[in-house]
């Protein structure tokens, strides 16, 4: 069998694993069936792994000298949005083909795609990531004397769309914090994200004093936080990432009042902030504080920013493989592991969290052949060092 032909091969492989992930529910702290799918999957396959809670683990090991990697994505989802026009889990191919089509411009045959909840965000990285670590366990049992220098960890991991601490966090502290390099899985188009906004959310609440509104009684709690919400909104942090550029932050809730005639007493309201590298989020909360009435209570200071360190390896592998380099808006579990990494896997991020999400079968192709390529690099550079 030619390279393509295997290519090929692997790659209808994971598009039919992928196709029974999304037929499982697996929304955050609800994957104990679709972890043991893929537990049972990879048993047939002669995968030996290890389940911890609703994460996978398997290592593969060449030679203890060896370099080391760590390939992870995670395995739940999000809720369906409302809007879908087809079955979330278990999609129509022939309807899905169609209204994908119809969104993307593109002529799309049921084959060319894989639809439905999960499908993009982040089952095709974690599909694609296991077919590259079984091309590799498989190339070290066929032919020993040709394998690959290269030591492979391969993590899945559960509820990384909720923050949980059973996920990545947990896993991390408790087996995984040998680890030196990874690639951390999400749909980027194959690029590599080499640095990512954190996310702190803070639960922000100003106080007055009720009173009867006819007789311009009381403190208006609303007035008081409108005011914040203008200082926020017109705050400045005097740090400006070189990767990232400025820190954002936006009001994405409001509430308060109980009555039209009742001086509200209190007004809630919820502040959205993607940190840089240039902060923490206990910085940026007692920066926000000094210049609100409001109190401010951050719900996590955990969801840190995430940068690939100057004179990786994983740098230089990007610019030996030719893969672009970009810094993402969005979060991962990057930010719960303590190494070395980058963010790249197949997919776009503009398709998550959205109705009829969707990946096209060729990118799950090229995400098994990036990951393999970009991998047998890695271990070339990082084997000199």
């Amino acid at each position: 069998m030619n390279c393509t032909d295997e290519i090929k091969g692997m790659t209808a492989s994971a598009t039919a694993l992928l196709r029974d992930m999304i037929a499982i529910k697996s929304v955050s702290f609800c994957e104990q069936e679709v972890c043991s799918h893929i537990s049972a999957w990879l048993n047939s396959k002669g995968i030996r792994h290890k389940r911890i809670g609703n994460n996978i683990v398997s290592e593969h090991i060449t030679d203890p000298s060896a370099p080391a990697l760590m390939l992870c994505a995670h395995i739940d989802t999000v809720a369906p949005a409302p809007e879908y026009s087809f079955d979330p889990y278990i999609p129509d191919r022939t309807e899905a083909a169609k209204r994908i089509s119809a969104m993307t411009g593109m002529e799309l045959q049921p084959e060319e795609v894989v639809a439905g909840l999960g499908s993009n965000d982040d089952g095709a990285s974690a599909v694609a990531m296991i077919a590259a670590f079984i091309y590799f366990a498989e190339s070290s049992r066929k032919q020993p004397e040709c394998q690959e220098k290269i030591n492979l960890t391969l993590a899945l991991t559960c509820e990384e769309e909720r923050s949980g601490q059973g996920g990545m966090r947990s896993l991390w502290q408790k087996r995984l914090s040998h680890i030196r390099h990874a690639i951390v899985g999400e749909p980027t188009r194959m690029k590599a994200a080499t640095s990512e906004r954190g996310l702190l959310v803070i639960d922000a609440c100003a106080y007055g004093a009720s009173g009867h509104a006819a007789r311009n009684e009381g403190v208006n709690a609303i007035y008081i936080a409108m005011e914040d919400i203008a200082k926020i909104r017109g705050h400045a942090f005097g740090k400006v990432s070189r990767m990232m550029g400025m820190v954002n932050l936006n009001v994405t809730q409001i509430n308060a009042g109980t009555a039209h005639n009742v001086i509200p007493d209190k007004c809630s309201f919820v502040i959205d902030i993607r940190p840089t590298d240039e902060y923490s989020n206990a910085e940026i909360l007692n920066e926000l504080q000094s210049i609100c009435r409001s109190r401010l209570n951050a719900r996590n200071l955990e969801n840190r920013s995430s940068a690939t360190r100057e004179g990786s390896p994983l740098l230089e592998t990007a610019t030996l493989t030719g893969t672009e380099t970009f810094s993402s808006p969005t979060t991962s579990d990057w930010m719960r592991i303590g190494c070395d990494a980058i963010k790249m896997g197949p997919g776009d991020s503009a398709r998550s969290h959205k109705a009829d999400e969707f990946v096209l079968v060729s990118e799950i192709e090229e995400g098994i052949r990036g990951y393999i390529n970009f991998i047998k690099a890695f271990g070339r550079i990082a084997g000199r060092a």
